[in-house]
């Protein structure tokens, strides 16, 4: 397993932008997808982003055109970046690794708080 570490949330007005960072404990190179999920109270967790290890990605309906995710193999991280927020998007925001070429892997970090509001 890889271990978690997200970053970025916090508090914004509608309209606003945020970026999540989820820094990983060692390389994912060789990891085949990396995945944004979010949970709003009383709802089901959803996958909202996914990246690829090829560099593909896949949105939600819900969020095209105004997140986007990004990876840097380099920097053992993956990005977030939230445009055009609006109320609905308020969640906590969970990263998650999934698959690795060599076994089998899924781990989830801990979650960050998003609060989209005037």
């Amino acid at each position: 397993q890889v271990q978690l570490v997200e970053s970025g949330g916090g508090l914004v007005q509608p309209g606003g932008s945020l970026r999540l960072s989820c820094a990983a404990s060692r390389s994912i190179f060789s990891i085949n997808a990396m995945n944004w999920y979010r949970q709003a109270p009383g709802k089901e967790r959803e996958l909202v982003a996914t990246i690829t290890r090829g560099g593909s990605t896949n949105y939600a309906d819900s969020v095209k055109g105004r997140l986007a995710i990004s990876r840097d193999n380099g920097k053992n991280t993956v990005w977030l970046q939230m445009n055009s927020l609006k109320p609905e998007d308020t969640a906590v925001y969970y990263c998650n690794a999934h698959g690795w070429i060599f076994s089998t892997l899924d781990s989830w970090g801990q979650g960050t708080q998003v609060t989209v509001s005037s």
